[in-house]
């Protein structure tokens, strides 16, 4: 099959284009493990393996200039035809990859959602916000001091690990909630997320949101608290409550004047509609939780946490330059995160003038995904006579986590990513192929490149594994057949309970040198508010 040749991008074109705040989608299409070894600022991520699944969300306008890069591990073409196919127009590759990025004397940043966390170094940098080390945190509690510690991570992180007696209040709701929880102007306010940069941004936020009492980010996080050599406790489920009124109506005052100081514009919902037909990249997100977005939200919203989104902006809008649009139905969460993303560099707006009825989709948010060729179906029974019969050759494109978890017994596990570099030579010889994943649906985008490669019939199982663990067909747990490298998602260093001392540490002191490398860059476009006074007695 010939290739379309696509036009090169130089580095120095985009760099120029990111410092006029222009819409920049620069897409690195290397699996996550190899991405966070080293990009661009502002690339973000959406691999090869799994593109069809995230990349009409996040880059909305099919004339969005978008550039495509790899390190010469040759996905690029191939993601280049994907957007085209997908409608894209203005698709090019970037000039020599990260070689020329370098040559033109761009940064490469390691690790995912650097723009967010190298901002959160910023905003400690130039605020000072309060922090208390962990053994004095420690103290605190042991000594029953009048103290709170509220954990500003997702709820499934709090779970996995938490610091005794932290209660999880998810960073976009600290404003709203903090008042109700520590009532007291006496009580002393510890934020903590895993490392660094979702507690400087929580406990930052509040003192910007001038509460009364004193208020510290735990330094380092549950990693601070782990090198100190104190415990974790894990499975806890303490969640903040109902808000009072009183606490809400502060909340709103405050929150709002936060985000007039940041720039944060006003618009009622006709200028969104009128936005939303321009070409420019227009995004709309709700902010609060899960439960209240699919009780009721605006129809065309995406829900994400705000403290979420500003942590991991990147992955969300992914068009830098864009304009983003924030809803909530209390005047709290949406100007507290504007206030945040518009010191990220972001025209950010918030909607007003909402009424009750103006909420009327319910349910979960579902991602847009482009049709796929009709592939034959098999059921979970046949293929389970398949297997039996040795007719069959499984092919399990999940996360590799999920598949060391569970798995159809004698499945390969694949990334989209290798079958493009190796072809054939990766694929075990069978008569036929059956491609799965956790539902199917991603094994569905795999079934004409199978077919092209092999010359066999390709089936797709009907509901995926959980269709096969449904129909209590036997599973099996460990490295069987993995037919790719360990590459589809990076393990975060402050994630989980098992990583070494040495690599946690490792990754503080990458992100003390942020502030450093983000002068070096100098595309960032941030502005942090100068800080508010707060009381610091603990």
């Amino acid at each position: 099959m010939s290739k379309t040749a696509f036009p090169y991008r130089q580095a120095v074109e985009i760099l120029e284009a990111l410092r006029q705040q222009q819409e920049v989608a620069i897409v690195d299409v290397r699996d996550e493990a190899l991405f966070a070894t080293g990009h661009p600022l502002f690339a973000v991520n959406i691999p090869l393996s799994k593109l069809e699944l995230e990349l009409l969300d996040r880059i909305p306008q099919q004339s969005t200039a978008i550039t495509i890069y790899d390190n010469d591990e040759g996905l690029a073409q191939a993601a280049a035809e994907r957007f085209a196919a997908l409608g894209y127009r203005n698709v090019a590759l970037l000039k020599d990859d990260l070689t020329g990025w370098q040559a033109a004397g761009g940064e490469l940043f390691i690790d995912v959602n650097s723009p967010s966390k190298a901002f959160g170094e910023l905003v400690e940098h130039h605020n000072k916000t309060p922090s208390l080390s962990a053994d004095e945190v420690h103290n605190l509690i042991n000594s029953n001091a009048n103290v709170v510690v509220l954990d500003a991570r997702r709820f499934d992180e709090y779970q996995t690990m938490s610091i005794p007696s932290a209660i999880s209040v998810p960073g976009g709701e600290l404003v709203l909630r903090v008042r109700d929880l520590a009532p007291s102007p006496e009580t002393t306010v510890i934020v903590n997320c895993a490392g660094r940069t979702r507690s400087i941004i929580g406990t930052q936020s509040l003192v910007n949101a001038g509460i009364r009492n004193p208020v510290f980010a735990l330094r380092n996080g549950t990693i601070g608290w782990t090198l100190a050599g104190h415990s974790l406790d894990k499975g806890q489920s303490r969640r903040y409550g109902e808000t009072s009124e009183t606490a809400q109506r502060q909340a709103a005052n405050n929150a709002r004047n936060i985000a007039d100081r940041a720039g944060v514009e006003r618009i009622p919902l006709a200028t969104l509609k009128r936005w939303q037909q321009e070409p420019r990249t227009t995004y709309l997100f709700d902010v609060r939780d899960a439960e209240e977005y699919a009780a009721g939200h605006l129809p065309g919203s995406r829900h994400v946490p705000g403290g979420q989104l500003v942590q991991e902006t990147d992955h969300y809008a992914s068009v830098r330059g864009a304009r983003i649009v924030l809803v909530d139905d209390e005047g709290v969460r949406a100007n507290m995160t504007a206030s945040w993303l518009a010191q990220l560099g972001w025209q950010v707006s918030v909607l007003e003038e909402l009424q009750p009825d103006d909420f009327s989709a319910t349910g979960h948010w579902k991602a847009q995904v482009p049709p796929v060729a009709q592939p034959e179906f098999i059921s979970p029974q046949q293929l389970a006579d398949w297997l039996a019969e040795g007719q069959a050759q499984v092919l399990d494109f999940t996360t590799r986590a999920n598949h060391l978890n569970s798995h159809i017994p004698g499945a390969g596990w694949l990334l989209r990513s290798t079958l493009q570099q190796q072809g054939k030579a990766v694929l075990p010889d069978a008569r036929c192929y059956v491609l799965t994943c956790g539902s199917s649906l991603l094994a569905g985008y795999a079934v004409e490149q199978v077919a092209e490669l092999t010359g066999k019939p390709v089936f797709v199982l009907e509901g995926g594994n959980a269709a096969w663990r449904a129909a209590n067909l036997p599973t099996e747990q460990g490295e069987q057949q993995l037919l790719s490298p360990a590459i589809d998602r990076y393990r975060r260093p402050y994630e989980g309970t098992d990583i070494e001392p040495g690599v946690m540490q490792a990754y503080l002191d990458w992100e003390y040198g942020l502030v450093a490398q983000l002068d070096r860059d100098g595309t960032h476009g941030f502005r942090v508010l100068p800080a508010q006074v707060q009381a610091t007695t603990a």
